[in-house]
């Protein structure tokens, strides 16, 4: 950006009134926030950061007349990005926590009133580089003398601070800043370098590498890992050896290496970097959470004060640029990285024209600073690189880390100053001050890439996991959608109380198909799969959704969903297969809508809180769906398809065979119902006996495995005559029951259709697109005689009954539906009975199939 005619104190003036608007913008964001957060204007109105916004803008104006009165000629882009980050980091601290906010506020006047005092100390240079030595084994010792005196201000982790009353001072923050000045200083008086370098390294090597034991002692992995880069950097600035860069890139990577087998946190981080997924909710937490707020920030954020980074721990430090792009969004993220990128540019920019060699390398090595710290921290919030708990210079909190980055600020101010007037000193290999900060540019917009991954790219997949708190969060402030039966009653509501929604399931029985949305124990069962209905992400306009979530932070409200079941036969269901265990399932034939779906134990979803913890291992399993999940053996319950098989290929019932039982593996397979009529194909084959289903498998030959993948049995391969007998098959309830639905739809296995409809505003209710089409599984000619041989006495309906023998786990089969002739609504029922009681099976199908049809 070029201003021409303007002199640099009025180019300054110009950027820090941009800076100045949009802090003041963010911070009148913050101020209504709550208002828009609620949807009302009768709210408690945050304005408590005003005063550190006040006393922030107060210095700024300060320090820029001070700049101008001082060091007129000083670079007039320095301090507005400066102030313009420190403002930024400032306001969204104090969105996080008024605690730190007010610290940092108090720190920011101290580091501009440092600035300031300092500005017209023209002799700073040449004191620093005059007493290299001095400061740097100051810094040395002071970091040592954590060993001793090191505390941490919050009271656990690692001791790098020394402080008293309540003032903290972390000595490896500045110790970076002394690196740089005895780096630079040494180095300049070594220029040009010629012959081999590692002589002229190793007085170095001695300071950098005690520095280095110091800080992997005290286990401050990311600082040391920062000196390893500026130490690099510093010598390539000097040398103009670009093998300094590749030795220094695989002594860290064998430093890693080495870490990960014998330092516990090293390991730690890197398994989290190489795979966060595999604790999300452990070791990974803070990664996972720090990408979950990026992608909830999208293109433009939530807006300050709409979003929730406060999920993730430490937000105002260590993980501030997730906090920044959560509520500016990837809008903010480039936005702040071109800041970042700005200020590298600048710093070499200087360095280029500084008039001697000692303030061309530590302006340069200024600028590595700023540029790779901010690299490696917005690495590990993006999951680029790994973890390492350093600071964001001037954004994050921490008195030791801003006054830092004001001390490198204020040494950038005095080397540019009046530059424009001097001729700089000869620079015979210009090659380092183009490379170094094109890599660091690079890595800048490696990040920019990454944000754009986790922020736009991954962020519905990432929105949509279950370990997202942000949902949670939502369903506190916004009505989730009701879920309705057929006749719009409902199942389960959220209730407005005490300013927040809570979820009521007013028919629990239903909780295992129903499901639940918990906060803790995540969700399952319709309240997941319906989920983006119910959350109000779909079904609205895309640009409703947009408009609403960057207004509120939120989705609109949530959408009511209608099913297909019937309350009325649900509760009749219930009190049939009250105390025993297994499932239920009646679907309307022709249509395959779920009237029915009941499983036996249940929990009630109510309740979650007090039984939540002991659910998974409950006796009973009452988590478990069984009318979708429990998949059970199939045993004698095929006769209705084997004998629709029979008509279907033109076959004749073979002979009856002389027994009706089976003997396999030592175990005897006997009939489902015993001594009921003459033992013929009429009375046999819906008594669910063994041996006329064999002799049926046996005619049919190989169009037995044919038949079994048309009804959707899973079966593995072996003898036929298992098959036939369904011991080597297993099916759930509800496939069941759509297989037993094609004896009265014409040979067709409809699919099963349980949410029906969705009510839009302004619309009103919306079929939803069915979740598959139906398939052929016979013909409607062997169907209909397969259902009228079946058929139970003079009732309108059809049944037939099937048992697996098993001790320990026996199941009961009942199958059953209305006649091809019937001419209400066609049914078709299912009974899976985990207990050897063929008559309570039949006792229970029977009496709700009669309930359908006939009513109570």
């Amino acid at each position: 950006m070029r201003f021409p005619y303007l002199t640099p104190s009025q180019i300054q003036a110009r950027l820090l009134a941009i800076a100045v608007g949009f802090v003041l913008i963010l911070s009148l964001t913050l101020t209504f926030s709550p208002a828009a957060r609620e949807q009302t204007p009768d709210v408690a109105y945050r304005l408590n950061h005003w005063a550190g916004v006040l006393l922030w803008l107060a210095m700024v104006i300060l320090a820029h007349w001070q700049i101008k009165k001082h060091l007129p000629d000083a670079d007039p882009y320095l301090l507005p990005i400066a102030s313009l980050l420190s403002g930024w980091g400032m306001v969204s601290i104090w969105r996080l926590t008024g605690e730190f906010g007010l610290r940092q506020s108090l720190w920011i006047l101290v580091c501009y009133l440092f600035l300031i005092a300092a500005l017209r100390r023209s002799e700073i240079l040449d004191f620093l580089k005059k007493y290299k030595y001095i400061w740097l084994t100051s810094g040395l010792l002071l970091t040592a003398l954590t060993f001793l005196l090191g505390i941490n201000p919050g009271g656990y982790g690692p001791r790098l601070w020394l402080g008293c009353c309540g003032i903290y001072l972390q000595p490896s923050e500045p110790l970076k800043l002394l690196l740089i000045v005895y780096l630079a200083a040494y180095f300049a008086g070594k220029i040009p370098v010629t012959g081999r370098i590692w002589p002229l390294l190793l007085p170095t090597m001695l300071l950098t590498g005690l520095a280095l034991a110091i800080l992997v002692i005290q286990r401050d992995l990311g600082t040391a890992s920062i000196f390893v880069f500026l130490y690099a950097a510093m010598v390539y600035h000097a040398s103009a050896k670009r093998r300094i860069l590749l030795l220094s890139a695989l002594l860290l990577v064998g430093l890693g290496l080495v870490g990960y087998y014998f330092i516990e946190i090293i390991q730690y981080r890197l398994v989290t970097w190489f795979n966060p997924w595999l604790d999300p909710s452990g070791r990974s937490y803070q990664v996972i959470q720090s990408l979950l707020a990026v992608a909830n920030g999208g293109l433009v954020g939530r807006g300050i004060g709409m979003g929730s980074p406060g999920v993730v721990p430490v937000a105002h430090s260590d993980f501030i640029f997730s906090a920044i792009a959560e509520e500016t969004g990837l809008a903010g993220a480039l936005a702040l990285l071109a800041l970042v990128g700005l200020l590298v540019t600048r710093s070499y920019l200087i360095a280029l024209s500084a008039e001697n060699h000692f303030e061309r390398l530590l302006a340069a090595g200024l600028g590595a600073y700023l540029g790779a710290q901010s690299i490696v921290i917005i690495g590990g919030n993006l999951r680029l690189l790994p973890l390492t708990g350093v600071t964001l210079p001037f954004v994050s909190y921490g008195g030791s880390s801003l006054l830092t980055s004001f001390m490198a600020l204020l040494l950038l101010l005095q080397i540019s100053n009046g530059r424009e007037q001097q001729d700089p000193a000869p620079l015979l290999r210009p090659a380092p001050y183009l490379l170094m900060p094109s890599l660091l540019g690079l890595g800048l917009f490696s990040l920019a890439l990454a944000a754009g991954w986790w922020g736009f790219i991954r962020a519905d997949d990432l929105l949509a996991r279950y370990d997202n708190p942000r949902r949670t969060i939502a369903d506190r402030f916004v009505a989730r959608g009701a879920l309705l039966d057929r006749r719009n009653a409902l199942l389960s509501y959220s209730e407005n109380s005490s300013g927040f929604y809570s979820r009521i399931y007013s028919y629990p029985n239903l909780s295992s198909i129903i499901g639940y949305t918990h906060s803790i124990y995540g969700q399952a069962g319709l309240e997941a799969q319906l989920d983006s209905y119910l959350r109000g992400q779909s079904g609205y306009p895309a640009r409703q959704v947009w408009l609403q979530r960057l207004l509120t932070g939120y989705p609109p409200p949530g959408l009511d969903v209608r099913l297909s079941l019937d309350l009325t036969l649900q509760t009749r269901a219930d009190q049939l297969f009250d105390g025993s265990k297994g499932a239920v399932v009646l679907l309307n034939a022709e249509t395959g809508e779920v009237l029915v779906m009941a499983s036996q134990p249940t929990f009630d979803a109510n309740l979650l809180d007090e039984i939540g913890a002991d659910l998974l291992a409950a006796p009973g399993s009452p988590l478990l769906n069984r009318a979708t999940q429990g998949n059970y053996p199939a045993g004698t319950s095929l006769a209705p398809f084997l004998l629709a098989e029979t008509y279907q290929q033109g076959l004749e019932l073979p002979p009856f065979p002389a027994s009706l039982l089976v003997e396999q593996d030592e175990r005897l397979i006997r009939c489902t119902l015993r001594g009921e009529g003459a033992p013929d194909w009429v009375n046999a084959l819906p008594a669910g006996c063994p041996r006329p289903l064999l002799t049926l498998g046996g005619a049919l030959g190989d169009r037995l495995a044919e038949m079994a993948g048309k009804i959707g049995l899973q079966y593995t391969s072996g003898e036929a005559e298992l098959l036939a007998i369904g011991q080597n098959a297993r099916i759930t309830p509800l496939a069941m029951a759509q297989a037993a639905a094609s004896l009265g739809n014409d040979g067709l296995v409809p699919a099963a259709q349980l949410p029906l409809a969705v009510n839009i505003p302004g619309t009103g209710w919306v079929i939803l697109p069915p979740q598959g089409q139906p398939r052929s599984a016979f013909s409607a000619e062997a169907a209909n005689r397969a259902a009228l041989a079946l058929r139970a006495g003079e009732n309108p309906y059809w049944e037939s009954m099937g048992r697996f023998e098993s001790r320990a786990n026996p199941i009961i089969w009942y199958l059953g539906g209305t006649l091809p002739d019937w001419q209400g609504t066609p049914l078709a029922i299912v009974v899976a009975l985990e207990a050897d009681d063929p008559a309570l099976a039949r006792e229970i199908g029977r009496g709700l199939l009669e309930y359908a049809i006939l009513g109570p």
